[in-house]
């Protein structure tokens, strides 16, 4: 069963208001895919970019670049290519709570190098470090 409903998962890519809990949807239906989660990530051109991260299953032995190339053809089919889909990164563990929540806002701020709040609710707060280079760099504000 899937609740999609996340209002504040809405992001604006290039003046599209696109649902990141219809991309997840999409990653999810991959077979490969154990858990996933999109956040959008500041883009200066777009507004937002969307990236996902993904957890494989634990008996993929696919390379993970071949993965992330069929993630991004599913979403460009089942969504379109307005979706600008283009960054999925593998991840050993997706951030969480106790409950299971996907902290999607830390992982936002971590991804747009701002301050991270842990929250006293995360389940094993070691994910973020080792998130942390996972993402590139933020690109450098332009002064005009």
């Amino acid at each position: 069963m899937w609740v999609l409903g996340r209002t504040d998962d809405i992001i604006n890519v290039a003046g599209h208001r696109l649902s990141t809990g219809a991309m997840e949807e999409v990653l999810a239906a991959h077979s490969d895919v154990a858990e996933c989660a999109v956040i959008g990530v500041t883009d200066s051109l777009k507004g937002e970019s969307p990236v996902g991260l993904v957890v494989l299953k634990t008996a993929v032995n696919r390379d993970p670049e071949t993965v992330v190339s069929e993630l991004v053809d599913m979403v460009r089919s089942r969504i379109g290519a307005v979706a600008a889909f283009r960054t999925a990164l593998v991840v050993d563990q997706l951030p969480k709570t106790r409950s299971g929540k996907i902290l999607r806002r830390t992982l936002r701020d971590l991804a747009n190098g701002e301050p991270v709040h842990v929250p006293p609710t995360i389940e094993d707060a070691s994910v973020l470090e080792r998130l942390r280079d996972t993402f590139p760099a933020p690109p450098a504000a332009s002064v005009h």
